[in-house]
């Protein structure tokens, strides 16, 4: 199933992300997913062209699915995937792993495209599109 999700981040969890129940704290988990929101934002040049366009991605929602307590010490994987586009929107599908590869949390994204310059939404680029599709896994929701 991971070879669905073709960008991964491996991270390791931090003692402070622990809780008083001896297990990683949801709000950690958010963390996770925002830090590999980010990556994918880097890995599709997203982030890159906000640098010169000042037209970017913004979070709308985003969810999470908790299936599996995480411990310190130890190691996760979070592997994502567009899930969807849609005009001025497009979707990340996360998959939190641990190090047995075992799915601890499921997370949805929806990213809408924005331009800061006029604060409006704009649509998905044929540049992400393309990109999005070479991944692999992408239902064509257009």
């Amino acid at each position: 199933m991971i070879h669905e999700f073709p960008i991964k981040l491996p991270l390791r969890i931090d003692w402070s992300e622990m809780d008083l129940f001896g297990h990683v704290n949801n709000v950690a988990y958010f963390k996770y997913i925002q830090a590999s929101r980010v990556h994918c934002w880097e890995v599709c040049r997203l982030a890159e062209d906000f640098g010169t366009t000042r037209i970017g991605p913004i979070l709308l929602s985003t969810g999470c699915h908790f299936k599996e307590p995480l411990f310190y010490p130890g190691n996760i994987v979070v592997a994502s995937r567009v899930e969807f586009i849609k005009n001025t929107s497009f979707g990340i599908h996360h998959q939190i792993l641990n190090e047995e590869g075992k799915i601890a949390a499921e997370a949805h994204d929806v990213i809408v495209m924005f331009d800061f310059n006029t604060n409006e939404k704009v649509p998905v680029s044929a540049e992400f599109k393309h990109f999005a599709k070479s991944q692999g896994g992408l239902a064509d929701h257009e």
